[in-house]
C-alpha cells in the first residue's frame, strides 16, 4: 500500500499514489496572471481588486487569517482542509506579492538561492 501521505487527501486509503498531469503553463503562473488582469477591475467586481485597492492592510489580514485556519486545519489533521486552507492562503500571498510588484517567479528564485544550504545556516545568515 503506498504511504498516506502521497495520496492527495481525497483518495481512498487504498489508492496508489498516481502522477498529476502537469498542465503546459503552471497554476501559480496561471494564478498570479489572473491577479495580475484584476489589479484594475472594479472592486466592487472583483474580489482581487477590492483586496489591492484597501491595500496592505487589508491583505495581511487575510493572510493571518489564512494562515490561523491552515494551523487549525493541521491540528485537527484534516488532510482535505490542509490542503484548501494552504491553497487560500497561497492565494492571498500572491495577492500580496502582485501589490508589490513580485510574482512567483521571485519566491521561485529565492528557493533555488537557498536550496542546498542548511536551514540553520539561512536563518543564521539572515541574523547577522
Amino acid at each position: 500500500m503506498a504511504d498516506p501521505a502521497s495520496r492527495p487527501p481525497s483518495a481512498p486509503a487504498s489508492a496508489a499514489a498516481a502522477p498529476v498531469p502537469v498542465d503546459a503553463v503552471d497554476p501559480f503562473d496561471r494564478l498570479a496572471a489572473t491577479i495580475a488582469a484584476r489589479r484594475g477591475a472594479d472592486p466592487g467586481s472583483s474580489y482581487v481588486a477590492s483586496l489591492l485597492a484597501r491595500g496592505d492592510d487589508a491583505i495581511l489580514k487575510k493572510i493571518g487569517e489564512e494562515a490561523t485556519e491552515t494551523v487549525m486545519a493541521a491540528k485537527d489533521g484534516d488532510k482535505i482542509r490542509i490542503v484548501a486552507e494552504v491553497a487560500d492562503l497561497w492565494f492571498h500571498c500572491l495577492v500580496l506579492l502582485a501589490r508589490h510588484g513580485l510574482g512567483p517567479d521571485d519566491v521561485r528564485a529565492e528557493l533555488v538561492r537557498r536550496e542546498g544550504r542548511s536551514g540553520h545556516a539561512e536563518k543564521a545568515a539572515r541574523a547577522k
